[in-house]
């Protein structure tokens, strides 16, 4: 079949490298890729958000199936305007996807379907809000009610970082993410992803990660949008996991259906776990980046049966086979991430990195220029490996790391350690 992957990151490279595998894969487009897709993979230069643009590819290349990486098109509407046009299409639409482009209607579902999950007040006044901050006291969580690119959630720790976090995000800093504020009560415990196929009906849990949110060793400095994860995240035990399952994501799915929005696609619940119990942090209606990469190593070439059961609506009948391993990967970001940072420099020794089974580097923020890899994003770089134990893939992922000529990049040296 011809297949279809929309976006341009390490997520999306994943995939493709995970899909390419599988028998029943033809022809790969990936739009508009990077300079590692290029590798295994077509791209094509698509405007991945233009829902016409995107249709009229798909009936110009007789694509049979599409998947969408990134959240953007997704609450753009472009997997209804995909389905509308008879193709299988991997994703939800995008009312459904307002469980990720919208912090206050997520929490309305909870309230909905009494799913457990931090206390919560919503803003659109700065000076409400802030009373709010002086009534409650810190810490609290403040974050922008929209989109912001994994970014737009700043930790209070103290009342001044709180008031501070709603003059930022109520004073545009996330433009019309941060319309409205979403004032969260402060969960302790330890924060861990489930990852769980969704058909509208049916729900398949596919895999447990952890990912590091703070760009310095030792969960230190701001928030990224993730400098490295894990897969499986030892704090989620199976007990926990079908407790979350039932608590948390059957009713949240069950909610969605009966307001006439079912969700389809992967929902991405980030749970905070303490003494035995999860609650929802919040949902991401797409494939998490970077625990996408982590995923994809474990589950290899059968990703493309389970997203097209998903998308037949079939998961009812669907599985996953688990090796019994583990799998991390390490970002490589540009210096300056997640400020401000440089683009165009070179990377070299990328074609000397072992690739197979257990060792892989997808790409997330590369291009070419006269031949040359060079880097165009802040986080450009996934070196991902795969081992028996998470201290061998941790290992077997830091050697390669070792191997890339690249002085213009960093990364955090101790991704893995809430496990080991």
């Amino acid at each position: 079949m011809n297949i279809l992957i929309l976006g341009s990151g390490g997520r999306e490279h994943s995939l493709a490298w995970a899909i390419k595998q599988n028998p029943k894969c033809d022809r790969l487009i990936v739009a508009p890729g990077n300079a590692g897709i290029a590798m295994l993979a077509e791209c094509a230069d698509l405007d991945i958000m233009d829902a016409a643009e995107v249709v009229g590819f798909c009936e110009e290349h007789a694509i049979d199936f599409v998947v969408i990486g990134p959240e953007a098109p997704l609450a753009a509407g472009v997997a209804d305007a995909t389905r509308a046009a008879g193709l299988l299409t991997f994703g939800p639409s995008a009312a459904a996807a307002r469980l990720e482009a919208s912090k206050a209607f997520t929490k309305e579902i909870c309230d909905a379907c009494a799913a457990p999950t931090a206390g919560y007040a919503r803003f659109t006044d700065a000076q409400a809000a802030r009373v709010h901050v002086q009534t409650h006291g810190a810490p609290l969580v403040i974050k922008a009610d929209g989109l912001a690119a994994g970014k737009g959630v700043i930790m209070g720790m103290t009342e001044a970082e709180a008031l501070a976090g709603i003059d930022e995000i109520l004073g545009g800093a996330f433009g019309s993410a941060g319309a409205e504020v979403v004032i969260e009560e402060f969960m302790e415990g330890e924060e861990a992803s489930l990852f769980i196929l969704c058909d509208g009906a049916d729900c398949l849990p596919i895999g447990t990660a952890q990912d590091h949110k703070r760009v310095g060793d030792g969960d230190t400095g701001p928030n990224t949008g993730g400098m490295g994860a894990y897969s499986p995240a030892p704090v989620l035990t199976d007990a926990i996991l079908e407790r979350a399952m039932a608590e948390i994501v059957r009713p949240t799915v069950a909610e969605m259906a009966k307001r006439g929005t079912p969700f389809e696609g992967v929902l991405y619940a980030g749970l905070m776990i303490r003494d035995g119990q999860a609650r929802l942090v919040e949902y991401n209606v797409r494939f998490g980046d970077p625990e996408c990469q982590v995923l994809m190593m474990r589950l290899g070439a059968q990703v493309l049966d389970l997203l097209l059961a998903c998308a037949r609506r079939e998961l009812a009948g669907a599985q996953v086979n688990w090796a019994d391993d583990h799998a991390l990967t390490v970002v490589m970001a540009a210096q300056g991430y997640a400020g401000s940072y440089d683009k165009g420099s070179a990377i070299n020794g990328l074609d000397l990195l072992r690739e197979d089974s257990f060792h892989m580097t997808f790409h997330a923020g590369t291009g070419m220029r006269d031949g040359q890899i060079i880097a165009t994003g802040g986080r450009v770089l996934n070196i991902t490996a795969r081992g028996a134990s998470l201290a061998q893939a941790r290992a077997r992922a830091y050697d390669l790391v070792a191997q890339v000529d690249w002085p213009q990049g960093f990364c955090r040296h101790d991704i893995g350690w809430r496990a080991l």
